[in-house]
């Protein structure tokens, strides 16, 4: 019988159910051959292909030209430290991992009765709010929400846009040093959208941080909250 892939993007639900296969036993080497699997779930071989494409940039599997796709050994967790000076970049620079950030958007939007008492500002105060990707080698770990005060940070989208690093891009506007006020975790399923951007299983668990990083002086400059995924990111809490 066929799995129904009915309702969710057809690569996707395959690229899914291969996971399932390769975390449950049913797959431990090579796949079966793109003729067989678009054979098994109805549909056609640029399906399959899209499907493992996604895996091997998951790094679950791996393509030897000539010879099949196979499964790689289940990746540890990349340790990522939270204490007082969090630091996307340095973190991956210290495992020897390649840092990267991508901006998705931003846009203008104004402080609620939420937002004001996190950055300290009025009601109606106009903020930066950016979308934005980390990945490190080339796998996304994580994607976060940020929001910086519109007239004192008036050039950090840009900045950001430019150097795929918030430290960097603080740095252009002013600010040498900061640190991490608090931080404060939860957790769910990852949403749709979510796990299409970051390519990874429908059904995936993320580790949800919101936190507030300030200057020297103790003045809020970044409130900021992040979706790292459980299976690819540890999150260590320091001693402060």
């Amino acid at each position: 019988m066929k799995p129904n892939i009915d309702g969710v993007t057809r690569w996707r639900r395959v690229a899914d159910d291969i996971r399932t296969n390769i975390d449950d036993g049913v797959i431990s080497d090579a796949l079966p051959s793109e003729f067989e699997l678009a054979a098994r779930y109805g549909v056609n071989r640029h399906t399959i292909r899209r499907a493992i494409a996604a895996l091997t940039a998951d790094g679950l599997l791996r393509v030897e030209r000539g010879r099949g796709t196979f499964v790689n050994s289940k990746p540890q967790r990349i340790v990522y430290p939270i204490g007082s000076r969090t630091r996307f970049s340095e973190n991956m620079l210290k495992q020897s991992l390649e840092p990267s950030g991508r901006l998705i958007k931003s846009d203008y939007v104004v402080s609620d009765s939420v937002l004001a008492p996190l950055l300290e500002c009025r009601v109606g105060t106009r903020l930066h709010r950016l979308d934005s990707l980390s990945v490190a080698n080339g796998v996304p770990l994580s994607r976060s929400t940020s929001y910086f005060s519109a007239e004192r940070f008036p050039g950090i989208v840009d900045a950001y846009a430019e150097t795929g690093s918030i430290t960097e891009a603080l740095r252009r506007e002013g600010i040498v040093d900061y640190r991490r006020r608090e931080t404060r975790l939860t957790a769910e399923r990852v949403s749709a959208k979510d796990a299409e951007l970051m390519s990874c299983a429908s059904d995936a668990v993320v580790l949800i941080s919101k936190a507030i990083d300030v200057d020297l002086e103790g003045q809020p400059i970044q409130f900021i909250r992040t979706k790292f995924l459980a299976d690819r990111v540890e999150l260590v809490m320091l001693q402060s």
